[in-house]
């Protein structure tokens, strides 16, 4: 008798494995392609399209701030083309023009409606969360037609092909991200008036949290990519801030030293109409904002924004920014022995002032900024880097530029400037690494970064202007 067993064949077991995993992956293939949810009719008509009703919709595609992410530099509206960079790549946006073939002419009101509201495509494809239809989700039903009567007939067609996505297989395939939306994105619940006599704040909530998708840049996200609340209703995370393409976005709560806590309802709307206030200017992804939004809101609508957003309480405890003249008097009297304070004198002081309070509705002040007062440092990085232009706003229609300092500057040199007026006038920011500038020297911001650099108000601080030696420019430190 054969005493020996049987030798097994190595990598049998792994086989197996690999076998299952395959077949749990056809599963799951199978299960996606046969129900991919999302409800709504696809053939559904909309509302009679009447003049009216495309005027209706081009205000309302003003606050959905279609144009931003749609419509590429130089290019035609809506056609499409702008790159919008993710963790997983680069994404285009498409073309949304009414062009049959290489738009949305052929779209019915039904698969209109599933695109924005659900985030499923024509062919039954579930779209990029770039898209914020978990936001838009919340649209009335009356905005949505108006939204589409719009675009069927408000917008010149445009024959452009849209631009392959820059991500690499298998992260490029769509299939899995049905399952994303099954277990991030909400179902549709357009946002009724809330049950109480403030109008001006359910209009608002409206606006923030349906169609003006703040929480999109404001929120920060999770590590499969959702926001981590979609509104008031998912905690004090919604609208804390967040950072998105290497750009810092503020929180738009109640934080005194780098949220809107210090911030009238008053000062906000105009940085929304106009882009500028006395104190403060927008930058990166907040001047597409302006330029294709906000500023085109009415000001009851801008009002109602600025309601909303100053009835959120912080999610972090601070305490104000108190305004010292400690830096000021330094540098005023020549004392520029502070790391970075020469470099500030020689390349800043001349717009932002020794006073660091800047120069109303041209350069926004530096004393209170939430930007420099904030955790991550790599807006005012960004900045000084690679520069920037407030949009033209209504009541505000002239341009002002921030200048590239990256091939006048070095990574060290950089980081002292940034680092002291991180410390200056009262501001409370940490330290910045010349590592931290080198990482972001060779990025600049690629598709729709984030909001704003809002000034909050300084407390202690009425801000004056330029004193008489300053206008004058006898002073040897504002050069």
């Amino acid at each position: 008798m054969n005493t020996f067993a049987r030798p097994r064949r190595r990598g049998g077991g792994l086989w197996r494995v690999i076998v299952a995993l395959l077949i749990l992956l056809l599963i799951v293939w199978m299960a996606a392609m046969l129900f991919p949810g999302g409800g709504g009719d696809a053939s559904a008509k909309g509302a009679e399209i009447t003049p009216d009703l495309v005027k209706q919709g081009e205000y309302v595609a003003r606050l959905g701030d279609c144009a931003a992410c749609h419509t590429a530099p130089g290019g035609k509206p809506y056609a499409g083309g702008l790159p919008i960079e993710s963790p997983v790549g680069i994404i285009y946006s498409t073309n949304i023009t009414p062009d049959p073939d290489t738009g949305i002419g052929k779209y019915s009101y039904g698969q209109f409606e599933r695109a924005v509201r659900r985030g499923i495509d024509a062919e039954g494809r579930t779209l990029y969360p770039a898209m914020p239809y978990p936001s838009y989700a919340k649209v009335s039903d009356q905005d949505i037609q108006a939204l589409y009567a719009y675009f069927m007939q408000g917008v010149q067609p445009v024959k452009q092909n849209n631009h392959a996505e820059g991500i690499a297989w298998p992260l490029s395939m769509r299939w899995p991200l049905t399952y994303w939306r099954w277990l991030f994105a909400p179902k549709v619940r357009p946002m009724q008036a809330a049950d109480t006599a403030d109008a001006t704040m359910a209009r608002g909530q409206y606006l923030v949290e349906g169609l003006g998708h703040c929480g999109a840049c404001h929120t920060p996200r999770a590590f499969t990519l959702q926001e981590k609340a979609l509104g008031t209703a998912g905690g004090s995370k919604y609208l804390s801030g967040s950072t998105n393409d290497n750009w810092v976005t503020p929180s738009l709560r109640g934080e005194l030293a780098s949220g809107l806590g210090s911030v009238p309802e008053a000062e906000l709307v105009t940085l929304l109409k106009s882009g500028r206030t006395d104190r403060s200017a927008v930058f990166g992804g907040m001047s597409d904002v302006v330029e294709h939004s906000t500023q085109y809101m009415s000001d009851a609508d801008l009002a109602a924004v600025a309601h909303f957003l100053k009835s959120l309480p912080a999610a972090r405890d601070e305490q104000a920014v108190v305004y010292n003249e400690a830096t000021r008097t330094a540098l005023y009297g020549g004392n520029v022995s502070a790391p970075g304070a020469q470099l500030y004198v020689d390349n800043c002081a001349t717009c932002h002032r020794t006073d660091g309070r800047g120069y109303g509705q041209v350069f926004p002040a530096l004393a209170g900024n939430p930007v420099l007062n904030g955790e991550n440092a790599g807006s005012a990085i960004r900045l000084v880097l690679h520069g920037a232009t407030m949009p033209p706003g209504r009541d505000a229609p002239t341009q002002f530029s921030m200048p590239a300092f990256r091939e006048r500057l070095t990574d060290q040199q950089i980081a002292d400037i940034v680092t002291f007026v991180r410390a200056s006038w009262g501001n409370r920011g940490g330290a910045v690494s010349a590592h931290q500038v080198s990482e972001l020297r060779g990025k600049p911001p690629v598709g729709q970064p984030t909001m704003t650099t809002y000034d909050p108000r300084v407390r202690g601080s009425d801000a004056p202007g330029p004193t008489a030696e300053e206008q004058a420019g006898t002073s040897v430190t504002d050069k």
